[in-house]
């Protein structure tokens, strides 16, 4: 965090006898109240020389000592040397095959070591681009293909085709239970009414719609492709998850046991991710106006489950 400008004060005589954080909120309302708490408990705001409490009782008088700290959020981003497995680039257009593990835009708890920070790395021109040329996401423990915008006249194309529903992008799910139809999923995503950090399927959510066809059958579970009309976050984890059919590895969504065959449970169950791949991403190139189209196989972690599930299906026969 950058340190600013220290400030210093002095205890006027109507904030007598209110306690130190209810002084500060009167005396520095322009920082909100978690932000004068956090400076307190570390340490940043000194009364008379000495760091005290938020609870302190002022008197008036004493002198307020605050050496601020700005947040992540008020910061520019930094460029960091983070590897990339680009697929394809050009003057407009940079496609990644993502990591699990790889948070795409820094936020509470990843304010560093981000995409993000990656690609200002990588190219320094998208610092004029809003938000480095990111126009849509992947969870962090989802790997595959993710486009970014390398101007703004690519982003706010790709931009409107996402708003258009003209991308096309296609995923790769392993879910558990028995899945033999292809099928649809026309459900609205909001947050969760009682668990802000999930989704949920909601009448007040956003529209979304997921399609879905089986591709390959294991004891258990099920590998299957998802193609997304809508891009809502979680969309295919809630989605899969409301037909009764979660993600394997996907604490989050998994709702009770499930039922499974001995022999591929441990398998399944020591996943550490939601086995969820980005596989095939196509959109019309924003220069050309052609349609482009790429396709990534899944990471080896996944590649080694399926292998794994394959063995055991020989097994069963």
């Amino acid at each position: 965090m950058e340190i600013v400008e220290t400030l210093h004060f002095v205890v006027p005589a109507n904030c007598a006898g209110l306690r130190l954080d209810q002084g500060l909120a009167r005396l520095m309302p322009e920082y909100s109240r978690s932000r004068l708490q956090q400076w307190i408990t570390q340490g940043q705001i000194h009364l008379d020389g000495v760091a005290v409490i938020a609870r302190h009782k002022l008197w008036g008088g004493e002198t307020i000592t605050v050496i601020p700290q700005t947040h992540p959020s008020e910061q520019p981003y930094r460029a960091e040397e983070i590897a990339l497995d680009i697929v394809y680039e050009d003057d407009s257009l940079l496609v990644i095959n993502k990591p699990a593990g790889l948070v795409v835009h820094p936020g509470s708890g990843n304010w560093e070591g981000t995409l993000l920070n990656a690609l200002l790395h990588h190219s320094p021109g998208l610092s004029e681009v809003p938000r480095a040329g990111i126009v849509h996401r992947l969870d962090k423990d989802t790997s595959g293909l993710l486009v970014v915008a390398k101007t703004i006249a690519a982003q706010t194309a790709l931009v409107r085709q996402l708003q258009a529903r003209s991308v096309k992008r296609e995923y790769l799910a392993l879910v558990w239970g028995a899945l033999t139809h292809a099928g649809r999923v026309d459900a609205p995503i909001g947050r969760h009414p009682a668990q802000r950090v999930k989704m949920a399927v909601v009448e007040t959510g956003k529209p979304a719609v997921t399609h879905f066809s089986p591709e390959e059958q294991f004891p258990g579970c099920t590998l299957v492709r998802c193609r997304l009309e809508t891009g809502r976050t979680h969309q295919i984890r809630v989605h899969m998850a409301h037909i009764g059919h979660a993600l394997v590895g996907d604490s989050t969504y998994l709702k009770g046991p499930v039922k499974c065959p001995p022999g591929s449970r441990s398998i399944l169950q020591n996943f550490p991710r939601q086995a969820l791949h980005a596989t095939r991403l196509a959109v019309i190139h924003p220069q050309t106006g052609d349609r482009v189209e790429w396709h990534a196989p899944p990471p080896s972690d996944m590649m080694d489950l399926l292998e794994r599930l394959r063995e055991v299906s020989d097994e069963c026969e």
